[in-house]
């Protein structure tokens, strides 16, 4: 009798608390956060909101269904941002907050996307064809006509026969303005015959944030990168997610406070391989502010590393070495060689900020491609 209540003690006393349950819960979410370069998840927008589409279309360019990179190639940089312009000015007047883009990211490119409405019917002889586009950084705010009060950052001929997204590159401008806020006083945007005569009223227009649909509204698109990089593991390009052998997908992100002696020793008797490992956005609690992917097959190495180092163990010569050593207990405290992923790939992920822009980004070292023992 005391023997089982004695037993029943040690039990109760083994089990974690709901209170440190939560605590650690909550520290492996802020670790995660730390993995995805953020202090606090961003608050999800306050009612629903559709991401622009050159955003969602950008997505599904780079990142399969599950958000794995296709090609690491295709992106330039690590961080696409996305800004709706917010003044809903009915001039060509545009002006962008950018305080969301972080201190340390280097802007490499920087795009004006304005959608060209159908243009305006032109009675008379005088018909226009083409019309030039001009788009300058605005100097002086009160004063953007005048001789000093803007420069000129992009001009283009453009047809006055079509509608659609018009892209205009201003990177000088925004790297000034992330140096020195104070700089930002927008942009200005003018139309103009082929001989530089303006027009008046112009034939072209572009959807300004007043009074057209939110899919059309002018937007800036940043492509910076934040100096974060993975290790230098092997990578490539569409990997094949097919899990390397059948078993149960383990679940994230509650962490396990412990493991059975069974399932560790049934670890090390299988071979080294590759495992699914679900992490789900939702679980989590992040699917009000991740748009892309829902969830993501992280995947997961185990098992043993057994003498002699077969090749489809895909040892280095360092790991067969030390397997050999082991073996034979040539040198004391010498284990044998580790179930590690020795290839990574990125994922992507697309979500709102803070400030409800929407953000595409990408993480090195986040999926494991393959399995060997180093």
């Amino acid at each position: 009798m005391l023997r089982t209540v004695l037993l029943l003690a040690l039990a109760h006393t083994a089990s974690p608390s709901p209170a440190s349950v939560a605590i650690r819960r909550a520290e492996a979410l802020k670790k995660l956060l730390e993995v995805f370069g953020m202090e606090d998840p961003p608050a999800p927008p306050t009612h629903f909101k559709q991401p622009p589409q050159y955003m969602v279309d950008l997505f599904n360019t780079v990142a399969n269904a599950d958000g794995v990179t296709k090609n690491p190639d295709i992106l330039e940089g690590n961080t696409v941002r996305s800004f709706l312009e917010k003044t809903h000015s009915e001039e060509m007047r545009f002006l962008f907050v950018l305080s969301s883009v972080a201190k340390n990211e280097k802007i490499l490119t920087a795009e004006l996307h304005l959608f060209r409405l159908w243009p305006r019917v032109t009675e008379g002889p005088k018909r226009h064809h083409f019309c030039q586009v001009n788009v300058y950084q605005v100097l002086e705010k009160d004063k953007p006509d005048t001789p000093g009060g803007k420069k000129l950052l992009a001009a283009r001929l453009v047809s006055l026969q079509t509608s659609g997204w018009e892209v205009f590159a201003i990177t000088p401008a925004v790297r000034d303005w992330t140096e020195d806020e104070s700089s930002n006083q927008g942009l200005l945007v003018t139309v103009q015959t082929l001989g530089g005569s303006p027009l008046d009223p112009p034939p072209l227009q572009f959807a300004s944030g007043r009074g057209h649909h939110e899919s059309k509204k002018p937007m800036l698109v940043l492509f910076t990168d934040d100096g974060r990089r993975g290790a230098s593991l092997p990578t490539a390009g569409f990997p094949d997610l097919t899990p390397q052998a059948p078993d149960l997908p383990a679940k994230m992100p509650v962490p396990q406070l412990g493991r059975s002696r069974s399932t560790r020793s049934l670890g090390r008797l299988q071979p080294c391989q590759r495992h699914p490992l679900s992490v789900d956005f939702e679980e989590i609690g992040w699917s009000g502010w991740i748009i892309s992917p829902r969830g993501y097959n992280a995947f997961h190495c185990k098992g043993s590393c057994p003498f002699p180092l077969g090749e489809n163990m895909r040892p280095t010569n360092h790991a067969t070495v030390q397997s050999i050593i082991n073996a034979l207990k040539l040198s004391e405290g010498v284990s044998s060689p580790c179930c590690v992923p020795d290839k990574l790939f990125s994922i992507n992920l697309l979500y709102f900020d803070d400030d409800e822009n929407v953000v595409l980004k990408q993480y090195d070292d986040m999926v494991a491609g393959s399995c060997g023992c180093h």
